[in-house]
This record gives C-alpha cells, sequence and structure tokens, in this order.
C-alpha cells in the first residue's frame, strides 16, 4: 500500500460535501450565488459560488457591488459531481 492509497481512501472514491466560498469557511454549502463577469463572459455564461447561510449576503453584496451577481438559489448538491467554486474571498 502507497501513500497514495492511503490518503485516496484505499482505492475507494472519498465522499467530499460541498462548502461555502468564503475564504476560511467549511461550512457546507445551503446555497449558490450565480454570477458572471460581463466584461469577459457571455451573457448566459454562469460562474457559480457556493455560500453556508452565514456567508450568503456577504457574498452576494459583494458580486453586487461589483455588477457581477445575477441569482441566489437553494444549493442541491448533484450526485453526478461537485460544482465549480471560487475560493479566497
Amino acid at each position: 500500500m502507497s501513500i497514495f492509497d492511503q490518503l485516496s481512501g484505499n482505492g475507494r472514491p472519498i465522499a467530499v460535501s460541498p462548502v461555502c466560498s468564503r475564504k476560511g469557511c467549511r461550512a457546507s454549502a445551503a446555497w449558490e450565488l450565480l454570477w458572471n463577469n460581463p466584461k469577459i463572459h457571455t451573457p448566459e455564461r454562469r460562474k457559480t459560488w457556493l455560500a453556508c447561510d452565514e456567508h450568503r449576503d456577504w457574498l452576494q453584496e459583494y458580486l453586487e457591488q461589483r455588477a457581477l451577481w445575477r441569482e441566489t438559489r437553494a444549493f442541491a448538491p448533484s450526485t453526478g459531481g461537485a460544482a465549480g467554486t471560487a475560493e479566497g474571498l
């Protein structure tokens, strides 16, 4: 057994719960904030940040102040993969 086997759950996938995109927050995601930058993205493109209940308003206000916010909706994790998140805010 290698160290990589140990880190990866010995060949079994490790379940990862989607977390809030706010820097340093590891709370479970409850909201998804959809946004785009009209200077570089086409109008229909949407990027996604995830937010916990505590940071939803903060992240939405951050995006609104920069004219990037488009929509906030309840987050429903899919079984097909993780949503794209941006860390570090």
